[in-house]
């Protein structure tokens, strides 16, 4: 996601009109993106499935809470008590960074470090994918206006992508193997709608950022999946940003043009934060895991 992000920024920024030659050639510029986005929250909605256990469903949940929880609070905290922007940090960035994990990097730390239901959680926190959350909150706590019909037509392809994957275990399978795919060119168009030249300004908050996004919603998450019967492995798991959570800004400014002006900077801190957290992550949960955290719920060693 990070290098096509920057490819395309760079492009932008040093040859703007270069691929601006009309047909499919242009639609790979940032006149693209729209469509690729698109195809995007259709492959996300294809991992949901129903066929998981409860319990480990109410702990994906938990942790789902916690994380946007969070984030949602942080967020609402700088508008409100610093008019949106704090130490170079937006709102948007903010709340966009925090919300999001990295499924990826969640199922293969899981796997590795947790017990065998952990990775199971993400089923719910999959939800997080995409800027329908986002919108959703922003719109409930009056920080945007998006009309709903532009809601339902974030949240569409991912419900038909829901709903397709649990009627046909192939449909899953075939897309879940193909969505690496779409990522390059979701991250290549959504970089020719930046500057470099943002980057500069953007570029010490968002590492900032990142570091907040592990150290906070890492110590809630553990709290989280610790209280509800599980290891604490999971939790730490989930303290990162998502590498696809960088095309959300850009989204929620297509939906509500009052963010198009930072959009921009919000995009590349998120983008750092995704480098910082993919460091750092994996450093968390193998410290916790290393310090003896327990594999079965609250004490109980395996």
């Amino acid at each position: 996601m990070v290098v096509p992000l920057f490819l395309g920024m760079a492009l932008n920024t040093f040859a703007p009109t270069l691929l601006q030659i009309g047909g499919f050639t242009q639609a790979l510029t940032g006149a693209g993106y729209p469509t690729i986005l698109g195809m995007y929250l259709f492959t996300a909605g294809t991992k949901m499935t129903l066929h998981t256990a409860p319990r480990t469903l109410g702990r994906g949940g938990a942790i789902l809470l916690a994380k946007v929880g969070t984030a949602t609070l942080l967020a609402l905290g700088i508008e409100h008590l610093f008019g949106g922007q704090w130490l170079g940090l937006s709102t948007l960035a903010v709340m966009v960074a925090m919300s999001d994990t990295n499924g990826g990097m969640f199922l293969a730390l899981t796997s590795v470090m947790g017990r065998k239901d952990d990775s199971g959680t993400y089923v719910v926190q999959s939800i997080e994918t995409g800027p329908f959350l986002t919108m959703l909150i922003f719109v409930g706590a009056g920080l945007a206006v998006i009309p709903w019909m532009t809601m339902v037509s974030v949240i569409a392809p991912i419900a038909a992508g829901a709903v397709l994957a649990n009627l046909d275990d192939d449909i899953r399978a075939f897309f879940a193997a193909h969505e690496p795919i779409i990522i390059p060119f979701m991250a290549f168009t959504l970089g020719q709608t930046i500057n470099l030249r943002a980057v500069v300004t953007a570029g010490l908050p968002g590492v900032l950022l990142g570091i907040a996004v592990v150290t906070i919603t890492g110590a809630v998450c553990i709290a989280a999946d610790r209280l509800t019967g599980g290891s604490g492995i999971a939790g730490a798991a989930a303290s990162s940003t998502a590498g696809n959570s960088a095309a959300v800004p850009q989204a929620v400014a297509l939906a509500d043009p009052a963010f198009a002006a930072i959009a921009p900077v919000a995009t590349v801190q998120v983008a750092a934060s995704v480098i910082v957290t993919a460091i750092l992550t994996p450093l968390l949960t193998a410290w916790w895991y290393r310090r003896g955290a327990p594999v079965e719920p609250f004490g109980l060693r395996r």
